[in-house]
């Protein structure tokens, strides 16, 4: 009989949170194996908004100056641009730390680099086109991770199982905790369209006439997503795709006819916007982080960003634990409790947006105009345009790297 393969942690998912952990749990002399269960990291349409205080983890391990020498683009402020012109939502200069602006950058760069990183520490391996599908339980404890990979089932026996294979996690759900769903007025239609020398030269959101629509700027093309009440995304595709460029060549005349590169509906992805939360973590064995443990509403694009806090506060608080070879249940709460205010609060942000304005808006119950004189006056006051691009850019708790465990890395970061 052929017995499973052990190592200290076994990550499912490698996405933001799940490479970002394997990584600096690696970088702490701690053997990982990360399974993904994609071939590689290149898939569109996901979350690529890298905000401030990533790129202070990044500076944080020693490695700003190189991963901002991937190709990206920096924004300073949040425009929105209605059928009155354009306005300045948040500015990010008044920022007073070394990263003042959001780098749109596409994930799988970010991926990428995060586990060529991850791959100079011996203890770290990644499996990709591995599936995760389920958790090994014995004695009530979660002792493994049970994955299919190359067509035939497979099983790791592991002191921790991190289940940071997103919003529609398998292993969150096999651990049988409970999730708490909180609800989303809105889904997504992501398209690509080409872009002109002429066009904007920043990202911005489009609203006018109950309509919403968010361009990223991709230098050579945008990436975009028209926003639809909930269950749209059916009832948009139930219909002719001329309709759709209609409704896209009216909101963006500049397009000038560039919406007939949508050829059909299979050049459009829906995308489901969830939010929920789970009310607990963490089981012995077991730690879910990222949108695993707590998806995101698009609003803000902060999901990257939370999902790369959540690593950096479990591998500093769990790093020393599973070095020794003890993986005690106080210190899986510990990693819930470090990280689940910053996580209702910015959900609580998120629900009052769409709330009190997103879902109205998107049924023509609620305008966009600009506000009452005090409260144009308000939001002019620098601290509070402070406070409000702290929010966007850091976040209501950002953890620092600097004083994670490094067991001596084979080469240097």
């Amino acid at each position: 009989m052929t017995l499973p393969e052990r190592t200290t942690c076994c990550i499912a998912g490698g996405g933001p949170a799940g490479a970002m952990l394997g990584w600096l749990l690696a970088r702490a002399g701690v053997d990982v194996l990360v399974l993904e269960k994609h071939e590689d990291f290149r898939r569109d349409f996901r979350g690529d908004t890298v905000h401030s205080s990533t790129v202070q983890t990044m500076d944080d391990l020693g490695v700003a100056e190189e991963f901002l020498r991937i190709p990206h683009r920096r924004e300073t402020k949040v425009r929105l641009v209605t059928d009155d012109g354009e306005r300045i939502l948040d500015d990010l200069s008044v920022l007073r730390g070394k990263y003042p602006f959001i780098a749109y950058m596409p994930q799988w760069d970010l991926l990428d680099f995060v586990v060529s990183k991850a791959g100079r520490h011996p203890g770290f391996r990644i499996l990709m086109g591995a599936e995760a599908t389920g958790l090994v339980v014995e004695e009530g404890r979660v002792a493994g991770v049970r994955y299919r990979h190359g067509g035939r089932e497979h099983e790791v026996r592991t002191l921790l199982a991190v289940a940071a294979d997103g919003r529609r996690s398998v292993v969150r759900a096999d651990s049988g905790l409970p999730t708490r769903e909180l609800g989303a007025p809105m889904d997504l239609m992501w398209f690509r369209l080409s872009r002109a020398d002429t066009d904007p030269g920043h990202s911005f959101g489009r609203l006018g006439g109950a309509q919403m629509l968010a361009m990223i700027n991709r230098v050579d093309y945008w990436q975009a997503a028209y926003v639809v009440p909930k269950g749209g995304v059916e009832e948009w595709t139930s219909r002719d795709v001329a309709g759709f460029r209609a409704r896209l060549e009216e909101l963006l005349p500049w397009l000038d006819g560039r919406s007939s590169e949508i050829a059909s509906w299979d050049d459009v992805h829906g995308l489901e916007v969830r939010m929920d939360r789970m009310e607990r973590w963490y089981r012995p064995g077991f730690l879910a982080i990222g949108d695993a443990a707590h998806a995101m509403s698009v609003i803000g694009g902060v999901g990257v960003n939370l999902a790369v806090q959540d690593a950096v506060a479990a591998a500093r608080i769990l790093a020393p634990h599973l070095r020794s070879g003890r993986l005690p249940e106080r210190a899986l709460a510990r990693v819930q409790r470090r990280r689940m205010r910053p996580t209702v609060l910015t959900q609580r942000l998120q629900q009052t947006i769409q709330d009190r304005f997103l879902g109205r808006y998107l049924e023509g119950r609620v305008g966009v105009g600009p506000g009452s004189p005090l409260r144009r006056a308000l939001i002019r006051l620098p601290w509070v345009r402070r406070k409000k691009a702290q929010v966007v850019a850091v976040g209501f708790r950002a953890e620092r790297a600097h004083r994670l465990p490094v067991a001596g890395p084979a080469g240097t970061e």
